[in-house]
């Protein structure tokens, strides 16, 4: 095909599709309940699936699953009673990522995921390093004029099947990995995207993680008048 699919980089990068499902307690940042990857790579015989995960997470006693929860995912509290803690779920996943290979994260509306990794980063170290691509600013540019750029109306509009299960993390990851895969094809078709790097100038979303913290946030005590000044 030439083009984007030729650039070495792009080639040498492992694109990892992930979703989360959570609960959203009073005062607390989300708390995983799901997740689920799909890992994808491309060669001379196309895109080739290698590999995927999927697990239930026991959220903490503060983040219980709510009615709302239950109504959107299907899980309940019994669902999690005896899943993997946090650190057991997302220590597992976290061991998949080899540390000399390229990879990017790939999720609608990135953001969240985003949040969910970095707040969970103590039980997942290597995943909270890794940049993502977020579909919504891809689908933007390949796919101008749609009336939203939810994940749903990405579905209809490339007539991708509705899951039943839609709003679990497997089967949103799934139909995922499909809207990616159309918008990289009309990415690669328009030209505009010649390489990984423009892939990422257009949808990359830096890793919290990777982010520089201000140095003036954390300067060193000061002097004054032969006194030592804390900062505030």
């Amino acid at each position: 095909m030439g083009g984007l699919t030729d650039d070495v980089a792009f080639r040498a990068t492992t694109f990892v599709v992930i979703d989360f499902e959570a609960t959203t307690p009073t005062g607390y940042p989300s708390q995983p309940i799901e997740v689920a990857v799909l890992a994808l790579r491309y060669g001379d015989g196309g895109w080739q699936e290698t590999g995927r995960r999927t697990s239930l997470i026991r959220p903490p006693e503060f983040a219980p699953v709510t009615p709302a929860v239950t109504a959107q995912t299907g899980l309940t509290a019994e669902h999690l009673r005896t899943a993997p803690t946090p650190a057991e779920a997302l220590g597992a996943l976290d061991r998949r990522f080899r540390g000399d290979a390229s990879y990017l994260l790939v999720a609608q509306h990135a953001a969240t995921e985003a949040n969910i990794i970095y707040n969970q980063r103590e039980h997942c170290p290597t995943l909270a390093r890794i940049d993502l691509l977020d579909t919504i600013p891809l689908a933007k540019d390949c796919v101008p004029g749609l009336v939203n750029y939810r994940l749903d109306t990405l579905l209809a509009h490339f007539a991708i099947g509705h899951p039943a299960d839609r709003h679990r993390a497997a089967a949103d990851v799934d139909v995922t990995a499909q809207v990616f895969l159309q918008l990289i094809a009309l990415a690669q078709d328009s030209g505009r995207v010649e390489s990984l790097a423009d892939l990422v100038k257009l949808a990359g979303r830096t890793a919290k993680c990777n982010t520089p913290i201000q140095d003036e946030l954390f300067a060193l005590p000061t002097e004054t008048g032969g006194a030592t000044t804390e900062p505030a």
